[in-house]
């Protein structure tokens, strides 16, 4: 009787290892980083509006892919001019929010000029001890001043060229960020959960965003938006009241407009805009109070 030898089965390779890491976004007012934000994620995380200091919170847009999960934290712009309190604190945030993160997106516009902002912004980048990305934003516009970022080149891991507007882009950005990320850490946020934000915020900053949107540099950046009350009515609406706090009784009536058209306007578009994420017919109502001490409360 022969016997035959049991053949090795062949050592299954090893998974591998995901990545998971927090990813922050940093550049200058107005360079685009909410609009990447929201084509990294895919939908809607964060306000945006051509004025700047649109952004005042450290928003987070994670990423869920079976490389591993991303969590891109959205910052303000950094001013070099501090007129006021808001100015100040926002620019506290933004320093804050360069501790303790595994890589860095510096988003630049090369259709503007390198100026004392941006090397402001640039010398906080070039002190990170964390990979970076340059993100030459904007390529679907001529850029007539992209050599004087490029020149930087050599600071960073990689250098990518997107079009946050159009998405463009964003695919070899985020191939670009699985590479750099360091190969350990354990997810932030469970599957599925796309930001850090609720939904009182979110409200909240979309009838900011249709504010200044609606009367862009007429009115100043000192005009924020509190949820004071939501709730389900027996018919299924949402009943939203939001209140709009501004500095000076000028831009109160700025907000309302002649006969009210303009609290009218504002208040349609973001009622349309949260009907269509909610899937909920929404009662939108919106107050102006003049609050000129509200900027003092802002963390």
């Amino acid at each position: 009787m022969t016997t035959s030898k049991k053949r090795p089965t062949a050592k299954a390779e090893a998974a591998p290892e995901k990545k998971n890491g927090l990813v922050v976004i940093v550049g200058r007012s107005n360079v685009g980083k909410s609009t990447l934000l929201n084509a990294l994620v895919g939908t809607k995380i964060a306000i945006t509006s051509v004025k700047p200091q649109t952004t005042r919170d450290v928003i987070h847009g994670v990423v869920h892919d079976p490389r591993g999960q991303i969590v891109f934290a959205d910052t303000p712009g950094l001013f070099t001019h501090v007129p006021d309190t808001l100015t100040s604190l926002l620019n506290e945030k933004v320093r804050d929010s360069l501790a303790g993160v595994d890589a860095m997106l510096y988003v630049v516009d090369a259709t503007r000029h390198v100026g004392d902002e941006e090397k402001a912004i640039h010398r906080l980048v070039a002190l990170a001890r964390v990979p970076k990305i340059l993100v030459l934003n904007k390529s679907d516009r001529q850029q007539p001043f992209k050599d004087e970022y490029l020149v930087w080149s050599d600071e960073f891991d990689r250098v990518v060229e997107i079009s946050a507007v159009d998405a463009k882009g964003i695919k070899p950005l985020l191939e670009a960020i699985f590479e750099i990320l360091p190969a350990e850490g354990v997810p932030l946020y469970p599957e599925g959960q796309l930001t850090n934000v609720d939904n009182d915020f979110w409200f909240a900053e979309l009838v900011r965003e249709k504010i200044f949107n609606a009367l862009g540099d007429e009115l100043p950046y000192t005009t924020t938006v509190e949820i004071d009350e939501t709730a389900d009515r027996p018919n299924g609406m949402l009943y939203v009241k939001a209140i709009i706090l501004t500095t000076a009784l000028r831009y109160k009536r700025m907000i309302i407009g002649h006969k009210g058209r303009m609290i009218k306007e504002i208040g349609a578009t973001a009622r349309k805009e949260i009907e269509i994420v909610t899937g909920r017919k929404v009662f939108l109502d919106l107050e102006v109070r003049v609050d000129e001490r509200w900027p003092e409360r802002f963390e």
